[in-house]
């Protein structure tokens, strides 16, 4: 039987989000049902309601950071039972055949790509729907354990903010004796200055102005720079080993490029609505790197939450209800929070 739950969607594109109800399919051998307590507000969701990265699936239901309990499993679940505290991230399956999946990098799948948690179609023909509703039922190898540690409310943006960022840095061998410039001090990139610290990093932030150079300092960034400033690319040209881009935007890459060291590299995880454009020389110099990074696999995720549970890093969060989720939308778009909003879905 499936379970009709409470959800926030999106009608149609750029339409404002309004409280509905889905349907959750009906707990299979494998599967395991969640009572969702918190899910994050990521920028990909708003880019995804409006139709920012191209045509999406409606009415949609968003949310990629999702933090709750298990209600129910299957009979044939191994790895969870109810009541343990558990965390669904961007991807809730995958083909799990290809060399990437048996690897452990799910998020690369190349056997039909990885099925998204929201705004794709599942293997059973249906669209998928993400956190911001009441109840999920996901496989349980597209499932992780939150530790005892983090409280549920500041795990859930860890699910894409914290994997979306580590993945990346540990990939550079971001850690002791290496520096690392983080670019945008929003949801990506507090997480992303939190992490690196923790890695042994030599952090700094570069953002448009120094509004946030006190909450960078105690997150544990060592230098924070204005790149409104144009001293900034002249102080400190040839510096760092990566360069970690959090912003959604575009940038004047080859002023950012010139930042690096010989062989380091600028590693972009925010995802730019228009094209970018460099010039090929800002990076054969130097032999320097342009590249990018998409979340994590689940091996990897499970790696990050029990990381960031040592080192006692949750997300920067603002608590908001449900019917706050088009007021939080706004906010984001006009960089006003700090640093990721949650819903509490017990208000859905």
């Amino acid at each position: 039987m499936t379970t009709t739950v409470a959800a926030y969607a999106a009608p149609a594109a750029k339409a404002p989000l309004e409280r509905t109800t889905i349907e959750r399919r009906a707990v299979g051998e494998f599967d395991v049902l969640i009572d969702i307590e918190f899910a994050g507000i990521c920028h990909s969701d708003i880019h995804q309601a409006r139709e920012g990265w191209g045509t999406a699936i409606f009415p949609m239901v968003p949310g990629h950071e999702i933090a709750g309990v298990v209600a129910e499993v299957g009979t044939g679940v191994t790895k969870y039972a109810v009541g343990d505290r558990v965390g669904v991230g961007c991807m809730v399956d995958s083909c799990r055949e290809c060399d990437n999946c048996r690897a452990g990098l799910q998020q690369y799948c190349t056997g039909g790509g990885p099925i998204w948690t929201y705004n794709a179609v599942g293997k059973d023909g249906q669209p998928t729907h993400g956190g911001y509703s009441q109840k999920i039922v996901v496989d349980e190898n597209y499932v992780v354990r939150i530790p005892d540690g983090l409280p549920l409310d500041v795990a859930a943006p860890l699910l894409c903010a914290g994997i979306t960022t580590y993945s990346p840095l540990k990939h550079w061998n971001a850690g002791p004796g290496k520096k690392v410039a983080v670019v945008g001090l929003g949801g990506l990139g507090h997480m992303g200055v939190k992490i690196a610290a923790a890695l042994g990093a030599e952090v700094t932030v570069l953002s448009q102005s120094l509004r946030k150079k006190d909450d960078g300092l105690k997150l544990g960034a060592t230098h924070y720079h204005a790149t409104s400033d144009p001293k900034t690319f002249e102080d400190l040209k040839g510096t760092f080993d990566i360069i970690l881009n959090t912003v959604s935007a575009p940038l004047d890459f080859d002023a950012y490029l010139s930042l690096l060291r010989t062989d380091g590299a600028m590693v972009n995880v925010g995802i730019p609505e228009e094209p970018v454009h460099i010039l090929l020389s800002s990076v054969s110099g130097h032999r320097r790197s342009l590249s990018s990074s998409g979340i994590g696999g689940i091996p990897e995720t499970q790696e990050m939450l029990d990381f960031c549970a040592e080192h006692n890093l949750g997300a920067e969060i603002e608590l908001i209800r449900a019917d706050q989720i088009n007021e939080a939308y706004e906010r984001v778009v006009n960089s006003d929070v700090r640093y990721r909003f949650v819903i509490d879905t017990a208000t859905i």
